[in-house]
């Protein structure tokens, strides 16, 4: 007989069985061997050095861009061989004399160095450079090289002036430093402006043009005061022996006196010539005679000498009052002896003092 089959309900679990969770071993980074971390160390050090070599080019392209832009701009100092500089392309506004300070300049070069380069133009040919600025500067380090016959004195600093040479900027530039640093006699402003009228390649038809844009800075006062002292150098240019030791007044004064009186041109022109080598002081005292000045004359007080016609003692002129249109509206203008006055409905104290100085000289310029 056969015997039966049992049968077992077995209940089997929805979900599945459960992972084995994750062991600390298998946790732990795979191991890599000596090789491949030296590979990998490598392979960092070589990104990092592309990296900096790729900041170091763009550093040096960026630093080579600026240097060209301030070579351009003239802004880069070169050292510069003494017997590529020079003095040919402009007329000097000094002139050729003994120079009593430039000692002192050879001192403080020889101890303490050149604080501020000469300026250069570069010649057409690139044959060496033409100086613009810092004749006195070259001059010491000539003197220093003649004195000592060093190498160091062989070459100056000089900042480059780039592109043409566009004269009438040249000679300003010659000009302006010196007048802005009052190393300029009146004599030799007056020079200087008569150079530029001279010279074909400027733009100035006549002195006061070359006055009006060599010292176009200047207030109109002192532009007159240069124009007089260059009429002083056509009368007496031939016999003057220190011409930029002439006082302001002075020369105002003896220009109006030969103006007046033509007669004593050729006087002062006689003694001077037959006083032969003289001092400072022996032509400054013939000067000051003809001037109807004395030895004791305070020449810093003396009034501005009055318009050329005037007579002293007469007293002023009846003024002249009138009113007139203008695009800012009604002016009132009064005219007298020595005076002339605008009134207008406008605040001038607002106005920029060059503008308005250029406004003034021109309105005083086209007088009759």
């Amino acid at each position: 007989m056969a015997g039966k089959r049992r049968i077992f309900d077995i209940d089997i679990p929805d979900d599945p069985l459960d992972e084995p969770e994750e062991t600390q071993a298998d946790k732990a980074p795979t191991k890599r061997g000596p090789m491949a971390s030296a590979i990998t160390e490598n392979a960092a050090a070589l990104q990092a050095r592309k990296s900096t070599a790729q900041a170091i080019r763009e550093e040096n392209d960026a630093l080579a861009h600026e240097f060209v832009s301030l070579r351009e701009a003239g802004q880069v100092v070169l050292s510069v061989p003494l017997e590529q500089v020079h003095t040919n392309l402009l007329v000097r506004d000094r002139f050729v004399a003994e120079d009593a300070e430039l000692e002192d300049l050879v001192t403080s070069i020889r101890d303490i160095g050149l604080s501020n380069p000469i300026r250069v133009h570069m010649r057409a040919n690139e044959e060496g450079y033409e100086l613009i600025q810092g004749y006195r500067r070259l001059s010491a380090f000539k003197q220093l090289l003649a004195e000592t016959g060093s190498a160091e004195w062989a070459r100056i600093p000089a900042l480059v002036t780039p592109g043409d040479a566009d004269i009438s900027d040249l000679y300003r530039r010659m000009v302006d430093e010196n007048v802005i640093r009052k190393d300029l006699s009146f004599a030799e402003m007056a020079f200087a402006a008569q150079n530029f009228a001279a010279d074909p390649s400027t733009p100035a038809r006549d002195l006061k043009e070359a006055v009006a844009t060599l010292f176009q800075s200047a207030p109109y006062s002192k532009r007159s005061y240069i124009r007089s002292f260059a009429r002083l150098l056509n009368r007496l240019d031939k016999v003057l022996e220190y011409p930029a030791e002439i006082p302001r007044a002075l020369g105002v004064t003896l220009v109006r006196a030969m103006e007046n009186n033509p007669e004593i041109s050729g006087r002062i022109n006689t003694e001077l010539r037959q006083m032969g080598p003289r001092s400072v002081e022996a032509e400054l005292a013939v000067l000051r005679r003809y001037a109807g000045l004395g030895d004791g004359d305070d020449l810093d007080a003396l009034p501005t000498p009055k318009p050329k016609g005037g007579k002293a003692g007469s007293g002023p002129k009846t003024k002249t009052t009138f009113n007139m249109s203008t695009a800012l509206g009604q002016a009132k203008c009064t005219a007298a002896q020595g005076r002339l006055e605008i009134k207008l409905e406008r605040d001038f104290s607002a106005i920029d003092r060059a503008h308005l100085e250029r406004a003034i000289a021109a309105l005083v310029d086209g007088l009759p």
